[in-house]
């Protein structure tokens, strides 16, 4: 059967990691986006606005996808506007492709809200679960817009008969500019200001952060595991964890980057600032780093999210994934964490994001 993949999302960190790995794999590729024009040799650009039902019919006349991979939501102000606009997005891309009948696989990722809580409710009393996180735990009793999307893509699942998969990534690593979510990304830069200000990369997150275990998703790892679910149909169906597969505490990552960019730390002291605190000057600061070094980026919040890296970090409980339902299904895929960072920065200087 020929493979021809949709990616809703294409220019975000998961989505772009996962054309990369569609086109080295021979699919016929698009990406549809909002506005972004992604610069991908073989992929298929397609532009339209996913809560307009005949936009959305008009771009995609031509194009008959056999897997639909969702990669994009719009975040809002309130989890009851999170769960009205992205369940639209789902239901509204799965009803217009509907009278095609070409579809035989959807893929949504989300993520560990799914276990911690809407952002409303993040990693609180009363949503703190048992860790290693497992595929099996039950839903929260709250709101959540992922739940909302699950239930859109199980609905329309049944309704017209294809296959499903969700992908429950921790903390994604990769690259992506003007992304919501983007802790590497977000640590380089503030990693790259206290070189060029000499001020310390300072811890902003909580004790239990700092010595707990943790675990993150290399975008990459992510990319093949969509595509091992859409093709394997031991997978069809299922819920599965995402992460790269090793362990590691914060106290000795960060130490670990503080070497990478040749500047001092500090750890966990109670008290410090959070991240988002530590930045919320730094616009002017980035915007005279950008131009000495003559970076392709001069808007710092296109590239840095504080308070999404805040979330992560502040959290009062370790957190890590378990991966054993995937492995026994024979998706074996492994990512070391420290390349996952070191990887990215090197990007991040080949793409004069930040100085080399």
């Amino acid at each position: 059967m020929k493979k021809t993949a949709l990616i809703v999302g294409a220019s975000g960190i998961s989505g772009n990691n996962l054309a990369q790995e569609l086109l080295n794999q021979n699919w016929t590729t698009y990406g549809i986006t909002r506005n972004s024009e992604v610069n991908l040799k073989g992929l298929k650009n397609i532009k339209a606005d996913l809560l307009d039902p005949k936009s959305l019919e008009t771009a995609l006349t031509d194009v008959e996808p056999t897997h639909v991979f969702f990669t994009a939501w719009m975040r809002k102000d309130t989890e009851a506007e999170n769960i009205k606009v992205n369940a639209a997005l789902v239901r509204n891309l799965l009803e217009v492709l509907a009278p095609k009948k070409s579809v035989k696989h959807v893929a949504l990722v989300t993520g560990l809200k799914h276990y911690l809580g809407p952002f409303e409710a993040y990693a609180k009393d009363g949503f703190l679960p048992k860790t290693p996180v497992r595929t099996e735990h039950p839903r929260l009793a709250v709101d959540n817009f992922y739940y909302a999307q699950e239930d859109e893509l199980f609905a329309a699942a049944k309704r017209y008969g294809f296959t499903w998969s969700v992908h429950r990534a921790h903390t994604m690593i990769g690259l992506a500019v003007g992304n919501h979510m983007n802790m590497g990304t977000t640590l380089a830069v503030y990693a790259s200001i206290c070189k060029e200000t000499g001020k310390p990369f300072t811890w902003p997150g909580s004790e239990a952060q700092w010595k707990g275990i943790s675990d993150v998703t290399d975008a990459r790892l992510l990319a093949k595991q969509f595509v091992w679910a859409a093709t394997t149909p031991e997978a069809a169906n299922q819920a599965f964890n995402t992460a790269n597969g090793d362990v590691f505490r914060w106290e000795w990552l960060w130490k670990e980057i503080a070497a990478y960019f040749k500047v001092d730390y500090k750890g966990y002291e109670p008290g410090t600032p959070n991240l988002e605190t530590q930045m919320q000057d730094d616009a002017d600061l980035w915007n005279q780093i950008a131009e000495k070094h003559d970076l392709a980026e001069t808007d710092l919040n296109r590239l840095a999210s504080p308070w999404h890296t805040d979330l992560d970090l502040g959290r009062p409980i370790e957190v890590m994934t378990d991966m054993s339902k995937s492995r026994k299904l024979g998706f074996t895929a492994y990512q070391d964490t420290r390349d996952s960072f070191f990887d990215l920065f090197e990007t991040l200087k080949k793409e004069n994001i930040i100085p080399a």
